[in-house]
């Protein structure tokens, strides 16, 4: 696949962050193709179904082959309680249900959502190697899905899994806040996954929230010296008259090594803002004086939730 440099993250369109509207939802899809995005990614987890159906709805008026579509197995939910299931029966029947209510016959790239939860269930993560990835790979076989991948917020499970894995089972990794302002520790990985033949994106410029003059909401996994640390960048920003939100995702599509960074708005206005703003040149000043102002706090160890 050849994705677009800055990519579409449908998770807003589950009301993940704040309530939203069908027509809004809709027409911010619309707004990321019409503006160059190729790459949608969405999972059944983001709004326990939500934005997996309400993206179907918006993909209703958009050629199929105008876009990439990735969604997930592994992780979902209902009735305000999270579950996980990373077993081959669970994972094939998932890939059904997704494609029945996106609306599609295929999915592009199926990822193993956050694989760190199946670590800690029995099995481990070979569980993931030995029956969640083998499932998705029959699935290839069939033409189902055309490629398979992983996502996780903790890099060492990523690269555990491809190192463990057969060659060629893992074409790309997803990975969040861990490429931004406030946290480069992906890059420490780069060379693996490209030594073999694993593609990388890249999640969240604005680390959920952390580099935002809003700031953060209270599930935030980020410990409470690195929060500090990025409203203070943040302040510094607004005071030099440069958004960090524009910063961050200047510097978050600036890695050449780094496929795509997705970002998720159901705000047409802020889709159209961010697809402009990653294709300017940050003003790298800024960002050292930032990286400055947030100092030993980029490496810090923080979990998801």
């Amino acid at each position: 696949m050849k994705i677009s440099h800055i990519s579409f993250g449908a998770s807003s369109l589950g009301s993940v962050f704040r309530d939203t509207r069908l027509n809004e939802s809709i027409s911010a899809v619309e707004t990321a193709i019409e503006g160059g995005i190729n790459f949608i990614d969405v999972s059944p987890y983001y709004g326990y179904y939500k934005a997996e159906t309400v993206l179907g709805q918006a993909l209703k008026h958009i050629p199929r082959e105008a876009y990439y579509l990735s969604t997930k197995v592994g992780r979902y939910g209902e009735d305000g309680h999270n579950t996980w299931d990373y077993s081959a029966r669970r994972v094939t029947d998932s890939v059904y249900e997704s494609m029945e209510r996106l609306g599609v016959d295929y999915i592009d790239l199926i990822n193993v959502h956050d694989i760190e939860f199946q670590a800690a269930l029995p099995g481990g993560l070979q569980k993931v190697v030995d029956e969640t990835l083998p499932a998705l790979v029959e699935l290839r076989s069939k033409g189902i899905v055309r490629h398979v991948g992983i996502t996780d917020l903790q890099l060492e499970n990523l690269r555990w899994v491809v190192e463990h894995a057969e060659a060629g089972v893992v074409e790309s990794v997803l990975n969040f806040c861990h490429f931004c302002l406030c946290d480069d520790a992906l890059v420490d990985y780069v060379g693996l996954f490209e030594h073999r033949g694993v593609g990388i994106v890249n999640a969240s410029p604005l680390s959920m929230g952390l580099l935002s003059v809003r700031g953060v909401p209270q599930w935030h996994p980020a410990p409470k010296s690195l929060v500090k640390a990025c409203q203070k960048a943040a302040l510094y920003c607004q005071e030099k008259g440069y958004p960090i939100e524009k910063l961050a995702v200047q510097y978050a599509v600036s890695n050449p090594h780094i496929a795509s960074t997705l970002f998720s708005s159901a705000n047409p206005d802020n889709v159209r803002r961010n697809i402009e703003w990653a294709n300017e040149e940050p003003d790298w000043q800024l960002v050292a004086e930032v990286k400055d102002i947030i100092g030993d706090q980029q490496r810090v160890t923080w979990q998801n939730t």
